[in-house]
């Protein structure tokens, strides 16, 4: 049972529209209990959309729990059962109005391990043709396009706090870099 836990009892706290709270006794390795708070997240996909000249399309919004207006990829929460890549492209199309020829996984992430179960998947589009935004109800963004190389130093610098959007755009910088570089 090294570095493990067993839990030992389950009790729901709250359970909404994003998230489901849960309230959970865990054996310990040496035979002590513990408390463990738990949110319940069925995960989301962020894209990072790079045109052909090397821009991102972010999405600048306001963020309620943070009562700011970040910039970020675009972004949304998977449905239960809904497939990581169909997600990211449904959230091109809503967010930046943007299909793509190409849509790469850049992995997944785990935002916060100690006390949320959120995975979140990383996808790059490529060869985009443009649209028109189809956003959700009570959703309000504006797209902007910043240089893949101003984003990359944006994240160096602290710029861009949101997490997802710091690891696809320093993965998105490093595969394109590879690519010249070959």
């Amino acid at each position: 049972m090294h570095l493990s836990e067993k839990t030992l009892k389950i009790e729901e706290i709250y359970n909404g529209k994003i998230l489901r709270l849960t309230k959970e006794t865990a054996l310990l390795e040496d035979g002590r209990t513990a408390l463990r708070e738990v949110v319940h997240h069925s995960g989301g996909v962020c894209i990072l959309p790079l045109t052909e000249d090397g821009q991102v399309l972010f999405v600048k919004q306001f963020r309620y729990p943070f009562q700011e207006i970040l910039l970020e990829i675009p972004a949304g929460k998977r449905e239960k059962g809904e497939d990581p890549k169909a997600c990211g492209i449904r959230e091109l199309k809503e967010e930046a109005g943007a299909t793509a020829r190409e849509v790469i996984s850049l992995g997944c992430i785990y935002p916060t391990v100690a006390y949320d179960t959120e995975v979140i998947h990383l996808y790059l589009a490529r060869g985009l043709e443009f649209g028109s935004q189809d956003l959700d109800e009570g959703e309000f963004l504006d797209v902007v396009r910043i240089p893949l190389e101003e984003a990359y130093q944006m994240v160096l610098e602290g710029k861009l706090p949101d997490a997802k959007t710091q690891v696809a755009v320093l993965k998105t910088y490093l595969l394109v870099k590879e690519e010249k570089e070959a």
